[in-house]
């Protein structure tokens, strides 16, 4: 009796002394304030809840109530401490390989590939993304404008000949139809199998709670990713079977690269980058299309200077019916200002994550070696003190700013070394279809749709427009 009362005494001791540690983790100095939450889980739950909202995530927004701008938690197990602070914020992206490194939790790179290009680091990296360049570099984009005009030409006109139209998924449609031409020269129309549909299916558990049993969501997610892979390396390895002479898409650059003696460069490292460059381009501008409409239909006096700018660029020209030229691309001042405040207020990606690679100090605070630093883009980004009145949409707020992509107070594309490669491009496919879209076409609000917002991405669900030619 004595020998089972000792047990059960020394049992809840240690379980006392294990969540008392979970708790209050220990730390060489100050830790921000902030709860572990219970142990195992932290607050995964809350952080996972959706935010209806155009503001800052619930989470995020009661916890800096409570604690301040920066604040410590535990996500998925993992301790992490919350950036809603310009300054840290900034402080991380510019010392990447110094004081932090890219790090997400697990259940993400399960999702991603365990050699995608966020998880990995040093010259692996800057390897990947000097390839990446090839194509959405300068001189890449500007080979790719005309197409990318071409091809939102041809879909406003298919678009308009029907009843309505569901904006994300018909953007997501056109961007992914474009990019998997670019990159592996997929046609749809001639292939067997429906290699989109795999994204989609991943895409929709992305977001959900990381349970991989069959039924749910994240294990749909995971299986998405597996056929998606699947169909990827059969492509890869048909083609090295059967190189083309003549090189016509990144998939030949990426096969001569694995070719090359002495390569760093695997297939697996090559299909989860593959993988991910068709995920990013086509979910994250399909998204912010979906929102800069949104915010057109909703504002009359923007869509009358925007439009204004684009049929100013068609009475320059000596031919009207002429393609985009690269500089009068460049000229469009206010709609990359419309760009930008689409950005600000979309916060397509809430968070970023980072990895301390050793103890940093931080004003009063000590980070831990180890520990996650979450930095979240919207509560920069809808910080009142920065931007008057921050929920509400005003491109002109962004005139005479030499923002044009990262800053300490402006980071919807990332920042320091890992800036997003694929931004340029982004703006590129939104500004070539607000061109054709406003100067050829008018269009009504058939069904508003809900904007669903996660701690991973943002959902625009159900929006419908109808389409109509304007008269010559």
């Amino acid at each position: 009796m004595w020998a089972l009362f000792i047990w059960v005494s020394l049992l809840l001791i240690s379980i006392t002394h294990w969540v008392y540690s979970w708790r209050n983790p220990k730390c060489r100095g100050k830790l921000p304030p902030g709860s572990m939450g219970f142990p195992l889980l932290g607050e995964t739950i809350q952080f996972f809840k959706p935010n209806p909202t155009s503001d800052i995530p619930p989470f995020v927004k009661e916890r800096v109530k409570k604690y301040g701008p920066i604040f410590k938690t535990n996500l998925v197990g993992r301790p992490v401490i919350v950036s809603t602070d310009a300054d840290l914020s900034y402080f991380v992206f510019q010392q990447e390989g110094r004081c932090f490194q890219s790090w997400y939790p697990d259940t993400f790179t399960n999702i991603f590939g365990r050699n995608n290009v966020g998880s990995l680091h040093g010259f692996m990296y800057k390897y990947l993304k000097s390839m990446v360049l090839t194509l959405f570099g300068h001189d890449g984009l500007k080979k790719m404008l005309p197409q990318v005009e071409i091809t939102a030409s041809k879909r406003l006109e298919l678009w308009s000949n029907q009843d309505s139209v569901e904006l994300k998924d018909a953007t997501a449609s056109m961007i992914f139809d474009l990019t998997a031409k670019k990159l592996i020269s997929h046609e749809p129309d001639k292939s067997s199998e429906n290699l989109r549909a795999n994204f989609v299916a991943f895409i929709q558990g992305l977001i959900s709670f990381p349970f991989d049993i069959p039924g749910t969501a994240y294990h749909k997610c995971l299986q998405g990713r597996e056929k998606a892979m699947k169909m990827l390396k059969s492509m890869l390895q048909e083609r090295r079977k059967n190189p083309r002479k003549v090189p016509s898409d990144f998939f030949d650059y990426v096969i001569e690269e694995i070719q090359k003696e002495g390569t760093i460069l695997t297939e697996d490292i090559a299909l989860d980058l593959m993988f991910v460059l068709l995920f990013a381009s086509f979910e994250t501008t399909s998204l912010a299309l979906t929102l800069a409409i949104k915010f057109l239909t909703d504002d009359p006096a923007v869509l009358k200077r925007l439009t204004e700018e684009h049929e100013t660029i068609l009475r320059n020209r000596e031919d009207a019916d002429s393609g985009l030229t690269w500089e009068e691309y460049k000229s469009m001042t206010y709609t990359f200002q419309f760009i930008n405040e689409t950005a600000r207020l979309a916060n397509i990606v809430p968070a970023i994550f980072r990895k301390t690679l050793r103890d940093i100090k931080f004003k009063d605070y000590t980070i831990p070696a180890g520990w996650a630093v979450m930095v979240c883009p919207p509560a920069v980004h809808l910080n009142p003190e920065k931007y008057k009145d921050p929920l509400v949409f005003n491109p002109s707020r962004w005139e005479g700013s030499k923002v044009t992509n990262a800053s300490k107070h402006f980071m919807a594309f990332g920042g320091g070394m890992r800036f997003c490669v694929g931004t340029d491009f982004t703006k590129l496919q939104m500004a070539a279809f607000l061109h054709t879209l406003v100067t050829k076409y008018r269009w009504e609000e058939i069904k508003g749709g809900d904007i669903l917002r996660t701690p991973g991405l943002q959902f625009p669900n159900g929006y419908q427009v109808r389409l109509h030619k304007k008269e010559s």
